[in-house]
């Protein structure tokens, strides 16, 4: 299983990154995590975007979700024809959100294109040679963690989407062998309870869950990425990164 960061700017896009996507490559299966603002561009650096199998979406706020808009038109009006549908796995009214932004009629939506799938805690659900399962984790809309399994190898890739400190965000990590995990906030600097994780509070998670490597992601421009990694790093003993643009990970 490969993982390749497409876009990593936290709330928007950066001018080194795009917002929140991130490729899974396992043997034949493509999924994207997120599709946020400015993402669909990086995306094509990195794959053929008929190749897609499905795109998860942690929560519908814009850095997430808001590229499916402009992967609607490449899927539905490239010169060579329409692509049949993929599913689209969201939060409760991903459909009517996602054809909101368009400006579609929720009746017509994006159907065309795309196969939307509610996110479910007690379902586990099937994508090619991979598995996914999700927990719905503390953010001010519903949002989840996703945890990807690789059939073959069974190795995880957990990721936080955006969320603070909670129990679920542990049970998504639970011996994972990447977390990849949000550390938008700054320890001293941000608050927000219930909002986002500071880049301690990532490494605490990561070390709780037993994870075995943490990639720290979704760092807004107007914070210090070293300042996230310096806080970060006192408190997981495994070896963790900082997310870029580009970078591609090996899981296994």
């Amino acid at each position: 299983m490969r993982l390749t960061v497409v876009g990593c700017s936290g709330s928007y896009p950066g001018p080194d990154s795009a917002a929140s996507c991130y490729l899974v490559e396992a043997g034949d299966t493509r999924i994207v995590l997120d599709l946020g603002n400015g993402a669909l561009g990086s995306l094509q650096r990195h794959t053929n975007l008929d190749d897609i199998d499905a795109v998860l979406l942690s929560h519908l706020h814009p850095d997430h979700c808001l590229d499916l808009c402009s992967y609607y038109i490449y899927r539905r009006y490239r010169p060579e024809g329409p692509l049949p549908p993929i599913p689209v796995y969201g939060s409760t009214g991903v459909a009517e959100r996602i054809a909101a932004a368009y400006g579609q009629p929720p009746e017509r939506g994006m159907h065309e294109a795309f196969e939307f799938v509610e996110w479910s805690e007690d379902t586990r659900y099937k994508i090619g040679s991979v598995e996914v399962t999700v927990a719905r984790v503390a953010h001010p809309v519903p949002a989840y963690g996703l945890r990807v399994r690789h059939a073959g190898t069974g190795r995880v890739l957990a990721f936080s989407g955006d969320t603070g400190p909670c129990a679920a965000l542990d049970r998504v990590a639970q011996d994972a062998d990447l977390f990849l995990c949000e550390a938008a906030f700054q320890v001293g600097q941000d608050s927000t309870p219930n909002l986002h994780l500071n880049g301690r509070e990532a490494a605490e998670a990561a070390t709780r869950a037993g994870a075995r490597s943490l990639l720290l992601t979704h760092i807004p421009p107007w914070n210090d990425p070293s300042r996230t990694l310096a806080e970060a790093t006192p408190a997981f003993g495994g070896p963790i990164q900082l997310a870029r643009t580009g970078l591609v990970l090996e899981i296994g």
